[in-house]
């Protein structure tokens, strides 16, 4: 996973106990009035996404389901990062395993079309044949070996294809991160802004069997990054994660935005607060997951938490 400014590689190595997911939820109540049993009520707290208690020890990341809810993908960090899968049989989540489409490369932050005819992720896989690991930009430096381009791997009945790189319409550079697919095929990712460098959110429009050229959402002004798009089908809203007000320096808040009339509303915070990064939504719009620090046989990783998306983004449906 890209390590952007208040992205959890940067969160899982801080000791801000204070602002931590479950911490927050006092916090808001008191500032409300109200006590932290109504707020829990309202808003239940973040759990850890239950097969994680077993998954192995590492940070997990950024789970992309299939529309069935049976198969999930996700980034796994642990002496590698890679891009892992997991089903589902009679209510148990089975054991993860390596993708079959990724293990050799730095594979990460897949997301599933709507459909779940194709799923995108980003790799630092050569771009041409035979060429160099792609090298990355985040946290105001090169990073050599850590770059993304987003490619895609098409769903062939049971299994998988080849991946294929998007076009460099798409793909204009090395640090492309944090992919979503809207119900068109859209899409939306970040890449650092052209003048200050900073994180900043893009949409390219589906068109045809290609893309048209990206467009900066006003989600994100290059000077206060955005990242970790999650974006409803129909877009009519999406969640991302952000260093700014009124989030603490060097934190990620969840904030949401609705699109009305063709236009973004501002981001507001998601209320109570979360601090987490790498936003994705269950396809039945449910279930809001995102990373945030977690322990697992006995250290601390980023692991995949879930809150129901009704109560903290009511006016999705």
């Amino acid at each position: 996973m890209a390590s952007r400014i208040g992205k959890l590689d940067v969160l899982c190595s801080m000791a801000i106990a204070s602002v931590l997911v479950l911490g927050a939820v006092p916090v808001w109540a008191a500032a409300h009035g109200m006590s932290s049993a109504s707020v829990s009520k309202a808003a239940p707290a973040a759990e850890l996404f239950p097969p994680e208690a077993t998954w192995p020890e590492g940070g997990d990341s950024a789970p992309a389901f299939t529309p069935d809810g049976k198969t999930v993908f996700f980034t796994h960090r642990d002496d590698a990062i890679t891009i892992m899968m997991a089903t589902l049989h009679d209510g148990v989540w089975s054991k993860p395993q390596v993708a079959p489409f990724s293990g050799r490369w730095r594979d990460i932050e897949p997301a599933m079309a709507p459909d779940g005819s194709y799923l995108v992720f980003i790799s630092n896989r050569p771009a041409t044949a035979g060429g160099a690991p792609l090298d990355g930009y985040f946290g105001g430096k090169v990073q050599p070996g850590q770059g993304g381009n987003i490619w895609r791997v098409d769903r062939r009945g049971d299994g998988w294809g080849e991946p294929v790189r998007l076009p460099d319409i798409v793909n204009s550079h090395s640090a492309i991160y944090s992919p979503a697919v809207a119900g068109d095929g859209s899409l939306y990712f970040n890449q650092p802004d052209p003048v200050t460098k900073k994180s900043h959110v893009y949409r390219a429009q589906a068109k045809g069997d290609g893309y048209e050229a990206p467009v900066a959402l006003s989600i994100s002004d290059g000077m206060h990054p955005g990242y970790d798009v999650a974006v409803a089908p129909d877009e009519s809203f999406l969640v991302f994660s952000a260093s700014r007000a009124p989030a603490a320096a060097n934190q990620s808040l969840l904030f949401v935005a609705y699109r009305r009339n063709g236009e973004w509303t501002e981001p507001q915070a998601l209320d109570p607060h979360l601090e987490g990064i790498e936003a994705r939504l269950s396809p039945d719009l449910k279930t809001l997951y995102f990373e945030a620090e977690g322990v697992s046989h006995g250290k601390k990783h980023g692991r995949i938490f879930q809150v129901p998306l009704q109560a903290y983004v009511p006016s999705h449906g």
